[in-house]
């Protein structure tokens, strides 16, 4: 019997942050959640950053990590991004399938963070080492129930599913990275097409659809008379965003 992609080991990886630019905000909470769901197994490493900025109050109403926390508690940015990066390079080296929810946001922010801190980014993005495939759960859902109306956030999508993720868990990174998983999984049981793809060919899939859904919510926007900018790019944004009229 052929075993899925989905049935092998998952690294899930998800932030906290200061806000919601990739280009200029700062990661303050990270976790890579490695999962082996033949065994059951769940490994989590998690970081708490010193951003080197003010956290917004708006964004620790939401994480609850305030400046001061983080100054006092938290690693220097640098250390932390470095560590990040390297264990999601040893999980995809190993045949690990990268899980992110709204890849593009959290993958795009590390790359920046690596920038930033004067290492190089993250690399290749997909079935060329050293990092990838990717999944990204917000995407399948997109894809696969495209009509259904209602929040996209992870903690609503979770439950859809069957998994609990409470808002007292919620926009903390390790709780929403395996969340993160579990989705993914559920995804694959509950949609075919998602369970029996290779997770290669999943990776190529989600490119196209990905930039089919910008593109739609590009049009929406131009027909509320928005100019706001839309990346069409995934699972990583190029360093200037792309934007579609």
């Amino acid at each position: 019997m052929t075993v899925g992609w989905h049935q092998r080991r998952l690294v899930a990886f998800d932030t906290e942050t200061t806000g919601v630019d990739v280009e200029t905000d700062r990661i303050v909470t990270a976790a890579v959640v490695t999962i082996d769901p033949l065994a059951g197994a769940v490994n989590k490493r998690e970081w708490l950053l010193d951003p080197g900025v003010d956290i917004p109050a708006e964004a620790t109403k939401i994480h609850g990590i305030t400046t001061e926390t983080a100054r006092t508690a938290g690693r220097p940015a640098a250390e932390c991004v470095h560590e990040i990066r390297k264990a999601l390079w040893e999980a995809s080296a190993v045949g690990a399938t990268v899980i992110v929810y709204n890849a593009p946001y959290d993958l795009t922010l590390l790359d920046r963070e690596l920038a930033r801190h004067d290492f190089t980014g993250l690399g290749p993005v997909g079935p060329g080492k050293p990092l990838g495939p990717v999944v990204d759960p917000l995407c399948l859902d997109k894809k696969f129930d495209r009509y259904r109306r209602g929040s996209r956030k992870l903690v609503d999508v979770a439950r859809l599913y069957g998994i609990e993720l409470s808002e007292l868990d919620a926009h903390g990174a390790a709780a929403d990275a395996l969340a993160s998983a579990r989705v993914a999984w559920k995804l694959a049981r509950v949609y075919p097409q998602i369970g029996a793809a290779s997770v290669d060919e999943l990776h190529a899939a989600q490119v196209g659809w990905y930039r089919e859904q910008a593109l739609g919510l590009a049009e929406y926007f131009a027909k509320q008379g928005k100019t706001e900018p839309v990346s069409t790019q995934w699972p990583l944004r190029p360093a200037r965003v792309e934007v579609t009229q």
